[in-house]
């Protein structure tokens, strides 16, 4: 076990930390929480965790292995860093960075330059033969300045969001308006804790967003729509990707043709530009959280989205389900989505 700290998205007040600990818990990964700070989550686990939350999470920023933990003052933070040999940690001759990160606007009266470059020098005074390179480190130390504390250690892995950008809706073949952001996407199939392999289903298939995410990280994928153009812009959007469904059918979430699948994700049609077919939204989640509650094997997940007025988890909790988490996603003055996630028992 190691002590690990990831810097989180800030565009979400809880769901990079849940995004993070469902992926540890689909990943079959033990995990200590040693401290929530803002935009940053402090654990102990198995270091391979890191490969994992690389794949999945699209919240995360960066993974490190944690060194020390001190306040943010620089005396306090030269006396953590000289108390630990941070030097075992390069190789003979390997070169490296030093960076300081502010969170926001947390303990600005630090000067993040003066103490990578206070830092460097402890370091090199550690190291055999180390050189510094800030252009292209071989490894990059990492400090996160939040909370009135330093978070610092050894970056194992940075978690770039460009892909998700590549990915917009804009930017696929297929566009509806109606169609989900696919950082919200991947967010979102991994609080439904599938495995690689594990079979997706998304029984509003919509554009295909969920099913790409889900694909992308290995999953099988099948969706459904009661909509035929929109099931036809799915798999174009899916063949755009090179991936290949279990299956896109046009059918009603009420009662789609489908015997068992791993996890369900789903942002059921609300809203101006969706497709409700004269049912209301809290008429479709019913019938939708009903139908598929049969097809999930015992602790399978369901994540759902529905305007936060709908009630959506006193709905679940009605139909048998455990409501495991909910979040609140605000996207405009007349609209906040609750993302919530259930557990069939």
């Amino acid at each position: 076990m190691a002590r690990l700290f990831f810097l989180l998205s800030g565009e979400h007040e809880t769901l990079p930390t849940a995004e993070l600990k469902a992926i540890f818990e689909a990943e079959g990964y033990t995990y200590t929480v040693l401290g929530a700070l803002d935009q940053v989550l402090r654990v102990e686990a198995d270091a391979k965790c890191v490969e994992a939350v690389k794949r999945r999470a699209a919240l995360t920023r960066l993974c490190a292995l944690e060194l020390f933990t001190c306040e943010a003052d620089p005396i306090e933070a030269i006396k953590a860093l000289r108390s630990v040999n941070a030097g075992l940690l390069l190789e003979k001759g390997e070169s490296f960075a030093v960076r300081i990160k502010h969170v926001k606007n947390h303990a600005r009266h630090v000067d993040g330059l003066a103490l990578e470059r206070k830092f460097g020098e402890i370091i090199l005074g550690m190291a055999e033969k180390a050189k510094v390179n800030l252009q292209e480190p071989q490894k990059t130390f990492m400090g996160i300045l939040t909370d009135g504390k330093l978070v610092f250690g050894l970056k194992l892995a940075d978690v770039p969001p460009k892909p998700f950008m590549e990915r917009r809706p804009k930017n696929k073949p297929f566009f509806h308006p109606s169609a989900m952001p696919p950082k919200l996407a991947r967010c979102m199939v991994n609080l439904a804790r599938p495995k690689a392999g594990e079979l997706v289903f998304d029984p509003f298939c919509g554009t295909g967003s969920m099913l790409i995410e889900a694909a992308l990280i290995g999953c099988r994928v099948l969706g459904a729509d009661i909509q035929r153009r929109m099931v036809k812009g799915s798999r174009t959007n899916l063949a755009y990707f090179g991936i290949t469904p279990e299956g896109l059918i046009v059918a009603d979430a009420k009662n789609p043709p489908v015997k068992a699948v791993d996890c369900v994700v789903a942002d059921p049609p609300y809203g101006k530009s969706a497709t409700t077919l004269k049912r209301t939204t809290k008429q479709i989640i019913e019938e939708c959280l009903n139908a598929v509650h049969d097809m999930l094997g015992e602790d399978r997940h369901v994540c759902m989205a529905a305007p936060k007025t709908v009630g959506i988890t006193q709905i679940g909790k009605a139909l048998g389900y455990k409501h495991v988490e909910s979040h609140m996603v605000y996207i405009h003055r007349s609209l906040t989505r609750e993302i919530a996630v259930f557990k069939k028992t």
